[in-house]
């Protein structure tokens, strides 16, 4: 849209940062309508329409790919006899067209939404929400995440946790460490499956 590349990172830490400013006094916002609001403040004085470019970008998290390892690891996850399913910040329906576009929707047991939790992740109330969709007990669960705040939430919970860790990235000694951390989903299965084994 013309903005600097680096507005990007900026944007999507502002958002997080206000959605869980949010979710501690209680609120539970719209993930879509925060970004917005956010991208606003983000773009103004770097485009020249900022509504229209807001709509643009908003618009391009329809149309996101997975990373490479993702149909991989999902179907080898499965193979294993997981129950996979999702818990996001986001819509719901950002997740199903993510997966519709990579033939994965059959593999996922549910597509779940804080929109319908008490609170945003890492709040505990997000995780219990997901547990109890699922009728599953916290020692029988694991969030897999790429973001170490979720593990900790995660963590703190009472589930297991991995940590897919692409970017060979230091993990904050702040946060509650992982149980597994992995490169890939793929290397994810593997791990588990030996586990399994």
């Amino acid at each position: 849209m013309g903005a600097p590349p680096h507005l990007a990172a900026t944007w999507f830490a502002s958002l997080l940062r206000d959605g869980f400013a949010l979710t501690a006094t209680g609120a539970n916002p719209s993930f879509a309508e925060l970004g917005a609001e956010a991208l606003r403040g983000r773009l103004a004085g770097q485009v020249g329409d900022v509504d229209a470019a807001v709509e643009r970008i908003m618009s391009e998290f329809s149309k996101l790919p997975v990373h490479p390892d993702v149909v991989e690891g999902v179907h080898n996850l499965h193979s294993l006899g997981i129950s996979l399913v999702t818990l996001s910040n986001g819509s719901t329906a950002v997740a199903q067209g993510l997966f519709d576009r990579n033939d994965l929707g059959g593999y996922f047991d549910s597509l779940l939404s804080v929109e319908q939790a008490p609170l945003w992740k890492p709040a505990e109330a997000a995780y219990s929400f997901a547990l109890e969709a699922c009728g599953c007990e916290a020692s029988d669960a694991m969030l897999v995440a790429v973001h170490p705040w979720d593990i900790d939430g995660a963590h703190k919970a009472g589930l297991a946790t991995a940590w897919i860790n692409r970017t060979d990235a230091r993990y904050p000694a702040y946060f509650a460490a992982p149980d597994i951390e992995a490169t890939s989903l793929v290397d994810l299965g593997a791990q588990l499956g030996g586990v399994a084994a």
